[in-house]
C-alpha cells in the first residue's frame, strides 16, 4: 500500500501542496475522522494509543494514510514518540499522552474544532481549560523592545518568510 517514500511521505503529499499549503479536499474528509477519535478517547478518558498503525486505521473506520495523519498530529504529546519517517502499517504503536499537554498542542495548532470539543469537560473542567489556554497563547506571544522594532515591510521575525505585515502584524 506504502511507495518507496514510506506512508509518512504519502500522508504529507496527500495533505499538503507542494507550498506547503492545506489540500482542501484531503482535509474535508479527515477532520470528521479526526474529530471522533478525540471524542471517544475523551469521553473514555484513553490516553493510550496502541496498535499496530493497520489496527488504528481500522478501528477508526480511515485510510493508512489518515491514521498516520492522527499519528502525525498527536505525535510530539505522545510518550514515547514516533519515527514517522520509518512507519510502516504494521508498525506498533505503545504510547500515551498527557491530556493537559495534549490540550496545548490542538490551541497551538489552532485546532480549535477539537479544543472545543464538549468531550474535554470530562477531563478537564472549564477553569483549567482557559488556563491551558493562556499559557499556550502567551507562549507564542513575542515581545519586541524598541530597538527591535520591525518595520511593516521588513521580513517577519516568526521566520515564515513573509513581510511582516501580511504574517504577524
Amino acid at each position: 500500500m506504502s511507495n518507496e517514500n514510506g506512508i509518512y511521505a504519502e500522508w504529507i503529499g496527500k495533505a499538503y501542496d507542494q507550498q506547503g499549503k492545506l489540500i482542501k479536499k484531503t482535509w474535508d474528509a479527515y477532520i470528521p475522522l479526526e474529530q471522533a477519535i478525540y471524542e471517544d478517547m475523551l469521553a473514555t478518558k484513553n490516553n493510550l494509543v496502541k496498535g499496530t498503525v493497520s489496527e488504528i486505521a481500522k478501528k477508526h473506520g480511515m485510510t493508512i494514510e489518515y491514521a498516520v495523519g492522527f499519528l502525525d498530529g498527536i505525535s510530539e504529546v505522545l510518550e514515547p514518540s514516533l519515527d514517522l519517517e520509518s512507519i510502516t502499517e504494521e508498525t506498533m504503536v505503545d504510547a500515551k499522552f498527557d491530556f493537559e499537554a495534549l490540550y496545548k498542542k490542538m490551541v497551538e495548532l489552532g485546532a480549535d474544532h477539537l479544543a472545543a470539543l464538549p468531550q474535554w469537560g470530562n477531563i478537564l473542567d472549564e477553569a483549567r481549560r482557559k488556563e491551558l489556554y493562556k499559557e499556550q497563547k502567551a507562549s507564542g506571544t513575542v515581545v519586541l523592545s524598541e530597538q527591535e522594532k520591525i518595520g511593516r515591510n521588513d521580513p517577519c521575525h516568526c521566520g515564515s518568510g513573509k513581510k511582516h505585515k501580511q504574517c504577524c502584524l
